[in-house]
């Protein structure tokens, strides 16, 4: 693995720095406040040539890769949270699946969400089940030349305002990994209705609902990929929303260091800095250490993936270490500010908020050690 970023890298990590300073940090307690504001910085973020690192130059993208939308994904969590689960959702989740699909369906609609004209959303997860995908139970019956849909999905982000959909239904029998499909749901077919917004504990300016399907007909032409490989679609786009996380997560992390040295610096007690007291300076030193690790195991998955390799294990490495040393990181930096870290709307109460959503959103940590430890017993 080469360690030096390439020029377009560099580039991508420059642009999204300089975007964040002038555009969405500011702002991100604003987009906490309201709830739904996140998704208005994405047109931002797509003219800066940021928000579809991974589609092709030919397709409207950068065509940069998992490493560059790691080091830009990282930038803008640091910024605000709410943004990156926004641009996560758009610019990966919906993409991801779209790659896999048609040059139709390439050319129909990633131009667009690589523009942020469209603004895309993934919806997988059901009320009664999340981490078990197979178990999904919205309907997709083939009738009229074409899919009717039923069932519903939840804790969608983008679903407010979303106008693309990547759908996972079952067009066969339950209990049949075969028997799921993916589907390109678009907002304005008949059938498809919201319950939200969600209000969300965590990254609560990322808007967030439910998707409820009833008698929702589409055309047979928007059925992604083959009938049946829904699974196969999911779970790739996965891996690459792992690494996504994993890299929100880092971007969180590094926020709560940085508040943290910030308030070392400047809060006296007994006397002198706080920063000068072992308690204190250990806890950023750690989260300093363990901030870098995490980056070194998010960009060598991402190598990896950027290659083809298979790189599951080393995938949910890094989700769940940058996502246990974000938690650990936002937790120390609230410690470090005290009760002014209590206070509803300061930054590192924020922090504590949105940290949570990296250690549940796209597998949860139990289901990263689950993968690890399968993978060293099957040696």
């Amino acid at each position: 693995m080469d360690l030096n970023f390439t020029d377009q890298q560099k580039g991508i990590q420059k642009a999204a720095k300089e975007l964040c300073e002038k555009e969405i940090s500011p702002s991100a307690g604003a987009v906490d406040v309201r709830g739904m504001m996140a998704h208005e910085h994405l047109k931002k973020i797509a003219g800066a040539g940021l928000l579809c690192c991974i589609v092709p130059k030919e397709y409207g993208g950068s065509g940069a890769g998992l490493i560059a939308h790691s080091l830009y994904i990282e930038e803008l969590a640091a910024a605000c949270a709410s943004t990156a689960l926004a641009a996560h959702a758009s610019g990966l989740l919906a993409a991801v699946p779209i790659l896999l699909g048609s040059d139709e369906h390439k050319k129909k609609y990633l131009p667009g969400l690589a523009s942020a004209e469209l603004i895309g959303g993934f919806a997988l997860t059901e009320p009664g089940c999340g981490s078990d995908a197979a178990a999904i139970e919205t309907t997709a019956e083939s009738k009229n030349g074409g899919y009717v849909l039923n069932g519903k999905k939840t804790f969608v982000t983008n679903g407010p305002v979303a106008d693309v959909f990547i759908v996972f239904a079952r067009t066969g029998g339950p209990h049949d990994d075969a028997a799921i499909s993916a589907f390109i749901v678009e907002r304005d077919m008949a059938g498809l209705s919201f319950d939200g917004p969600l209000e969300m504990m965590c990254a609560r300016g990322a808007a967030m609902s439910s998707l409820v399907f009833k008698d929702c007909e589409i055309p047979a032409s928007n059925l992604l990929g083959e009938a049946g490989k829904g699974l196969d679609i999911a779970n790739l786009t996965q891996e690459y929303a792992r690494i996504s996380m994993a890299a929100i997560a880092a971007g969180i992390a590094r926020a709560a260091m940085e508040a943290s040295i910030a308030r070392a610096e400047t809060r006296q007690a007994f006397g002198k800095l706080i920063g000068s007291f072992q308690e204190i300076n250990h806890k950023i030193a750690t989260m300093r250490m363990n901030i870098e690790v995490a980056r070194q195991l998010i960009y060598y998955a991402a190598w990896l993936k950027d290659r083809g390799e298979n790189c599951e294990t080393d995938i949910a490495i890094a989700k769940l270490f940058a996502s246990e040393t974000a938690a650990r990181s936002a937790s120390d930096a609230l410690q470090i500010h005290g009760g002014a870290g209590l206070t509803a709307g300061s930054k590192v109460e924020r922090l504590y908020r949105d940290v949570k959503m990296c250690e549940i959103a796209e597998g949860t940590s139990e289901i990263q050690r689950m993968a690890i430890a399968r993978s060293v017993l099957a040696e």
